[in-house]
């Protein structure tokens, strides 16, 4: 039996025995995420490793050598335990990601559900505990790529404690059809997706206890929000029909569940409430962004744009909502990019070409590591611009922004794919609405893609829509929203009332030419109009 240790890890340098499996299975049981964007299929070659001790393991296969590997380093997923020995790991991706915990202000009566009365906590009607003197709640968003949330003193909304970091099951698939997959194909596949999501925000509260004294036992409820893979995962709700035609949820409901049946470190009488979905795979984050920006109550008609591995955009008012979903893919968090990577320490994230000349800003002043979407948005923008990009999308040769940092025309393709089809959404509910851009009041971006691309870049590209005046950035519009329906009953209310009168589009059934149309939107405007 081997010993597999992953020491740049606190809880993988006393390592973990092996029989038999993969490096990438063993990290996975110790909790420790080592990029992998197909799941462990080997299609990717993200999750990259040096390793010592190879002696151990079985020898390389076609697969890894299809790629550019180095001396000592193998695919995690390729690299499988042959006999007994000591095989040390380190994982070459490491980097401090960088989470949007930002959120806009909340203008917002306090009227939670959670409160106190003749010394006892009440949630409801239903006393859950003697009063301590605090009473705290929690707003989690799941995302696909990120975790996110938010301890709240629910008597004043001050805000107490933010914790961020990266959804671990990132290592099971960078995308929701991984993972629904991966619930499918293994028997105990759903409950370790939820178990790890729960232990990693079980982790993040634990520090904050840790920091700020034992506070968690005065946690008496959680908010939760995300779309709807990611929601029904965390609640151990089964995914599989959002994996298969017609792509639906069993259930769009709101759920209550008590702490203790999940395992989440809080009061273990708290509820933990998950916001309902909208349909498809437009789920409670979307909801929690449509409740943050207010525009169910407005006048006129605005829209949402949230740029993630799913994308979601909504337009309407007081009158109308329609959403619409797109599996966006992870193309612009990096994945399928030959040098793409998330928004980890050194990651560019802003380029520009003057005068023939590359100039780049990464994460945090590191070395640059690869390029994250905020650069790959510059890039394509300044690409076009400098004409060393042709306007049907076409390189010449591969450009390089660093010695060992480039785009290539499967780079542009990937990226110009998920452009067409976000941007197809945005004009298919305008069209469906019906609205024309000028009666569009605001533009809402949300979530950490749309808080830090260059919305000039994005427009001229053409991911956003021409209108750069009416462009808002809200932060993290999620977690706005879930917070809001931790605090106010009306907006809670608001949230599942609305949830059932908003129509979720699915343009790809509505349109008879819908490839042909998605195709139209992957090229770039005239030349004469990117002068203008």
């Amino acid at each position: 039996m081997a010993r597999v240790f992953f020491p740049q890890f606190k809880k993988g340098k006393q390592g973990i025995e092996v029989e038999k499996g993969s490096i990438l299975s063993s990290a996975r049981k110790l909790g420790i995420e080592i990029p992998s964007e197909c799941g462990g299929k080997g299609l990717c070659g993200k999750c990259r490793v040096r390793v010592e001790g190879k002696e151990a393991l079985t020898p390389r296969t076609e697969i890894e050598k299809s790629f550019k590997l180095g001396r000592d380093e193998r695919l995690a997923c390729q690299a499988r335990v042959l006999r007994s020995g000591s095989i040390r790991v380190f994982i070459k991706s490491l980097g401090k990601y960088t989470i949007l915990s930002d959120t806009i202000k909340d203008e917002i009566r306090l009227e939670p559900f959670v409160y106190k009365k003749n010394g006892k906590v009440f949630w409801q009607d239903r006393q859950i505990d003697k009063s301590k003197g605090r009473i705290y709640g929690l707003a989690i968003d799941v995302g696909t790529t990120t975790l996110a949330s938010q301890i709240i003193d629910l008597e004043s909304g001050k805000r107490i404690a933010t914790l961020a970091g990266k959804n671990p099951q990132a290592s099971f698939g960078d995308d929701v059809i991984s993972r629904i997959d991966y619930t499918m194909r293994n028997k105990n596949g759903l409950k370790e997706l939820q178990n790890i999501v729960i232990k990693e925000i079980n982790a993040g509260l634990t520090r904050i206890a840790e920091e700020k004294g034992e506070i968690l036992e005065d946690i008496y409820e959680a908010v939760v929000v995300g779309n709807s893979t990611m929601r029904n995962i965390f609640f151990g709700l089964d995914v599989s029909s959002l994996g298969v035609i017609p792509f639906e949820p069993l259930t769009c409901e709101p759920i209550n569940r008590k702490a203790k049946e999940l395992g989440l470190k809080i009061n273990p009488q708290a509820n933990v409430y998950g916001a309902p979905l909208i349909g498809g795979h437009a789920g409670a984050d979307a909801l929690a962004d449509i409740i943050a920006t207010g525009l169910y109550k407005a006048e006129r008609p605005s829209m949402v744009i949230d740029i993630g591995t799913n994308g979601e955009v909504v337009i309407g008012n007081k009158e109308r909502i329609l959403t619409a979903s797109c599996a966006a893919g992870g193309a612009y968090e990096g994945a399928a990019i030959s040098s793409g990577v998330g928004a980890v320490e050194g990651a560019i994230n802003n380029i520009r070409i003057i005068n023939g000349r590359t100039e780049y800003e990464t994460i945090g002043n590191k070395p640059p590591l690869g390029i994250c979407g905020s650069g790959l948005i510059d890039l394509l923008g300044e690409l076009l611009k400098n004409g060393i990009m042709s306007r049907k999308a076409k390189l010449k040769d591969d450009f390089f922004i660093t010695p060992d940092i480039s785009i290539s025309q499967q780079d542009i393709y990937q990226l110009i794919t998920t452009k067409a089809g976000l941007r197809l959404d945005q004009d298919l509910l305008i069209k469906y609405y019906p609205a024309t851009l000028e009666e569009i009041d605001k533009i809402y971006l949300s979530g950490a893609f749309g808080n830090f691309i260059n919305p000039d870049n994005a427009i001229l590209i053409g991911l956003l829509p021409g209108a750069r005046n009416k462009v808002i950035r809200i932060g993290n519009g999620a977690l706005t929203g879930a917070r809001q329906m931790l605090l106010s009953r009306e907006k809670r209310r608001d949230a599942e009332r609305i949830a059932r009168k908003i129509e979720h589009i699915k343009p790809n059934e509505r349109e008879e030419n819908f490839s042909y149309i998605v195709a139209e939107k992957m090229y770039f405007e005239d030349e004469d109009d990117l002068r203008a």
